[in-house]
């Protein structure tokens, strides 16, 4: 049998999702705790993987046991044998043929900036001082839409067929002293969301023109693009499957 999980973890104490040698992964942990409570060996399939630091408020994995598990006791189980950076939501049985990584349809991601220093928000957002234009940072956002290769934004030397992403949504917000950039796609490449932050602060700071975004994203360079922005203040906010309600 095949089950989903819908979990959260603040991405603080581990070095990505993806299990690594001579490093904490949210997915090593997830492993030990399932195998420990099923007795039996489980591995999960993510349905994407995030860097060292990031966090999620929402990702989906999924893994095979023949037990035939009830969703409410098991997921309070579950949780007791978790850290408490890292929780589960809900266990659900799909088909057998579900895939968490490749049946997502979207995903989205959101980048916290806090303008004024807080106390409250460290390792939770970036504090960024300097003024910033947001009108010119989302001018430049609107552009992403127009195009689907993105290799200027994608870490070099990754293992990726191809660059190609489709963009649905890419947005910035200001609330007061909160800055929030929400971008939505089917995909994305590594240190993707970063990067493509980073060269909106450059829009931003009146460094570039919202315009030379195009020029950057043509040149398939990554050396172009702004920099990567750290990894705290950025979070997977939401993932879409056509068979899942509570995934939309």
């Amino acid at each position: 049998m095949r089950y989903f999980l819908k979990l959260a973890y603040n991405g603080k104490n581990y070095h990505g999702w993806q299990l690594q040698p001579n490093a904490s992964s949210v997915q090593e942990t997830l492993e030990k705790a399932l195998s420990l409570l099923l007795k039996e060996n489980i591995k999960i399939v993510g349905a994407g993987r995030t860097d060292s630091g990031v966090h999620a408020k929402e990702m989906y994995a999924h893994f095979d046991s023949d037990v035939e598990i009830n969703n409410s006791y098991f997921t309070a189980k579950l949780n007791s044998y978790l850290p408490k950076d890292i929780v589960i939501y809900n266990i659900k049985l799909v088909h057998n043929e579900a895939h968490a990584r490749f049946d997502a349809t979207s995903r989205t991601y959101n980048y916290h900036i806090n303008l004024f220093k807080s106390p409250f928000s460290i390792n939770q957002s970036w504090h960024h001082s300097q003024d910033l234009d947001v009108d010119k940072m989302n001018e430049a956002s609107t552009l992403l839409l127009e195009y689907t290769d993105f290799e200027c934004f994608s870490k070099i030397h990754t293992d990726v067929f191809t660059f190609n992403c489709k963009i649905t949504q890419a947005k910035w917000i200001k609330n007061n002293h909160d800055l929030i950039f929400i971008i939505t796609a089917d995909r994305f490449l590594r240190n993707m969301v970063r990067a493509i932050v980073g060269t909106c602060i450059n829009v931003g700071l009146q460094k570039i023109k919202p315009e030379d975004v195009r020029t950057i994203i043509e040149s398939k360079d990554r050396t172009q693009a702004g920099f990567s922005v750290p990894a705290h203040g950025l979070y997977l906010t939401q993932i879409t499957y056509p068979y899942l309600e509570n995934s939309k």
